[in-house]
């Protein structure tokens, strides 16, 4: 593949580490960082959907208090991360403003992305920005989050991102342009690696950590994140982020280290709910729903006709027509009290029923995998 044409990818995440927004004088790397949101207008011009996830709260925070991370307990590296993520916000938030896009700042923590409902939460937030276009710019929550919740490093917190967004592509812009057979710095004779299809032991072991004072992670922290967005669908890219255009470098053929996907990330979250055996209820659907599932439509309230079980938002439940035949799974985007007071209502309505709303489906298409429908014999297979 070409990583040249990154304008055929839909949706892109792009990680920023905080080596990159602090020079060596530890002074904040203003022009970079405008030549970088340049780059990025032009994608989003271009109707590419764009989320950043950057590093830097906790290194811009630690300039003053003059500690090196190294140094800080994790009291004082929330305390930084307090200091720095203003300033960090506002640098992003200045560095669009000639263009006229909006951010919006996003502070997540492991917690944010692992339970269920935080899950779906923060998936819902962030892809409301995107349909209103503007850009969310996503750091780990360091203020609050304690060990036992930290990603520790935004190159995995940025993967989950790509994971939770179905992003396409994900570019980890660093201080590193790529993978290599051992650690160039220590090693002349390290040869660069182009592109990984396979993320196995022996790539790993090839891994070494970084010495950068503000990054938490190296190359092992990069290969891991690359192995869960690959698994989720999404390329991913290593590239060298020093250089004065990163972006349009990487366009023109630059050095990086590109991580194919392992497969359609929709086709993976599908095969994924279609083998789902514990599901915690059903919804039974009219005539009328089951025609507009088959025709790639979702699920809405106004098609329910039974609610059987008892669940709560995003668990899998089994999707029944009017012969009790399983057409396939979904994740809900409602409880089962609450599909209750909306069965068989206008998704209009949803709001005058619960006093809020979720979602406008009750099950969307891209949270469904249907069973195989033969329109020879008008079963379900």
């Amino acid at each position: 593949m070409n990583v040249g044409k990154i304008g055929q990818f839909n949706r892109i995440v792009i990680k920023v580490g905080s080596a990159l927004l602090l020079d060596n004088n530890e002074e904040f790397n203003r022009d970079w960082l405008n030549n970088l949101s340049n780059e990025i207008e032009q994608l989003h011009n271009r109707r590419t959907e764009i989320l950043i996830v950057s590093s830097g709260a906790v290194a811009i925070g630690s300039t003053y208090l003059r500690k090196k991370r190294s140094q800080m307990n994790l009291n004082e590296m929330q305390a930084a991360a307090a200091m720095g993520q203003a300033q960090l916000v506002m640098e992003w938030q200045d560095s669009f403003k000639s263009s006229g896009i909006y951010t919006a700042q996003i502070l997540l923590t492991r917690s944010d992305t692992e339970n269920k409902k935080r899950f779906l939460n923060s998936k819902d937030t962030l892809l409301t920005l995107i349909k209103y276009d503007v850009i969310p710019i996503i750091n780990e929550n360091d203020t609050v989050a304690t060990e036992e919740l930290r990603y520790g490093d935004n190159d995995r917190l940025a993967a989950r991102v790509a994971q939770m967004t179905s992003a396409d592509l994900l570019i980890l812009l660093s201080d590193v342009d790529g993978m290599y057979t051992s650690n160039p710095k220590t090693n002349q004779t390290a040869k660069h690696i182009p592109v990984i299809d396979n993320l196995n032991e022996e790539i790993f072991s090839m891994a070494d950590i970084a010495d950068s004072n503000y990054g938490s992670g190296g190359m092992i922290t990069k290969l891991k994140a690359a192995k869960i967005a690959t698994s989720a669908g999404c390329a991913t890219i290593v590239t060298d982020g020093l250089k004065k255009t990163p972006l349009t470098s990487l366009i023109e053929g630059g050095k990086c280290t590109y991580f194919p996907a392992r497969s359609n990330s929709k086709s993976t979250r599908k095969q994924w709910l279609s083998g789902y055996l514990d599901t915690s209820g059903s919804f039974k659907i009219d005539d009328g729903a089951k025609v507009a599932l088959e025709k790639g439509g979702s699920l809405l309230p106004v098609g329910l006709t039974e609610i059987e079980g008892t669940f709560e938002r995003g668990d899998v439940v089994a999707i029944i027509d009017a012969n009790n035949t399983e057409l396939g799974k979904g994740m809900t985007a409602y409880s089962s009290v609450e599909a209750k007071q909306i069965i068989g209502c206008q998704s209009d309505s949803i709001k005058d029923k619960l006093g809020y709303k979720n979602s406008s489906e009750i099950v969307h298409r891209d949270d469904m995998a249907l069973n195989e429908f033969s329109k020879q014999n008008n079963k379900i297979i």
